[in-house]
């Protein structure tokens, strides 16, 4: 008759301080198998957890800085038992990071809408964090994160989105060490989808018409007026902008130009002040003459067809001015502004922060 193998058992950590709250905690078992497995804190909580496959896994994170105590036992295959033993800390952090997102759960978004983690305070180990995170799709889809500044990863495809993608973001960051003593403090998760169809804007500041394409098919032509190409500050930035939020009624406003005005169908296309409304005052010059502050402006009837139309995420894209959107502004990027796709895929992949 054979020898029945040795029963042993692997407690995964079985010791140790400073071990991350997200894990993995887990025991296994040769030679055996597990009868009843427990972590418990301190404070007597029970950790949630499951056996699956002979081995024994944590379902739950862990709390920061916690004494945690494996119990349990499991049986050889001779009939010896064998406890399950081990005690350890989790690592005290000298600070814990926020992370949010900007795309809501089960929101639909135009084929332009980046992805962007937030970091409440700066983050060293950037490689770190974005190892953490996650980017599913539901069509095969080529995109890389990048860091636009010390809190922000910003991830986007490296075309347009597909109409209809589904997509998933799984930013696991908590229990992460993100750089001089601090850790994730939360994971963010979202799943949201592309709209059903591609929705285009394309505003040429020398032409000064604005023209509406869907999946590819010119919807509407319609006469504009931008920024006063003679004052830099009032130039509408070329680049491709993205529809960021829609109001039917604001009120545009600048104490540099001193100025107060009502306006309708208002769409927010650049954090710099940029947006897209009726100005009926201006109607003599759209398809004419540059007179604006930077937005586009359209007739009322014009300017709600596209309010009408668009959503957030939808692309708008310059061409024409004298001044870039992003990087090559003078002024830089505005706080919050989505100037992603200003960046062409080299320079992109460039600021990610993966490691090989």
């Amino acid at each position: 008759m054979a020898e029945k193998a040795k029963a042993v058992l692997s407690v995964s950590p079985s010791s140790g301080e400073g071990i991350s709250p997200a894990g993995p905690f887990q025991v296994g078992m040769t030679g055996g198998s597990l009868t009843a497995v427990a972590l418990t804190g301190a404070d007597g909580q029970v950790v949630k957890g499951e056996l699956t496959a002979g081995k024994w896994v944590a379902t739950e994170d862990l709390g920061y800085n916690k004494v945690y105590t494996w119990s349990g036992t499991g049986k050889g295959e001779d009939g010896t038992e064998v406890p399950v033993t081990g005690s350890f800390r989790t690592v005290k952090p000298q600070r814990v990071v926020n992370a949010s997102l900007n795309v809501g759960d089960h929101e639909t978004y135009g084929i332009a809408m980046p992805i962007r983690v937030k970091f409440a305070a700066p983050v060293q180990d950037k490689a770190s964090a974005q190892k953490a995170m996650t980017v599913t799709t539901s069509v095969p889809t080529e995109g890389a994160w990048a860091w636009l500044s010390d809190t922000e990863a910003h991830w986007r495809p490296r075309e347009y989105w597909k109409p209809g993608t589904d997509v998933t973001v799984d930013a696991d960051v908590f229990g992460v060490p993100l750089g001089g003593g601090a850790f994730g403090a939360n994971d963010v998760h979202v799943q949201f989808k592309i709209a059903d169809r591609a929705l285009v804007a394309k505003a040429n500041t020398q032409t000064k018409r604005f023209e509406i394409y869907r999946d590819g098919k010119l919807l509407h032509d319609l006469p504009a007026s931008y920024g006063k190409e003679s004052d830099p500050g009032r130039v509408t930035r070329s680049g491709i902008h993205v529809v960021q939020q829609k109001e039917a009624a604001r009120r545009m406003k600048s104490t540099t130009y001193n100025y107060d005005v009502p306006v309708t169908w208002a769409v927010l296309i650049s954090q710099n002040g940029e947006f897209v409304h009726e100005n009926d005052k201006t109607i003599p010059q759209q398809g004419n003459e540059n007179v604006s502050h930077g937005c586009a402006n359209l007739s009322g009837p014009n300017a709600k067809i596209f309010f009408d139309l668009t959503m957030v995420g939808d692309p708008v894209e310059v061409v024409g001015s004298s001044v870039q959107l992003g990087l090559a502004d003078p002024n830089g990027p505005a706080h919050g502004d989505y100037w992603q796709w200003t960046l062409d895929w080299a320079a992109w992949t460039a600021k990610s922060a993966a490691t090989s």
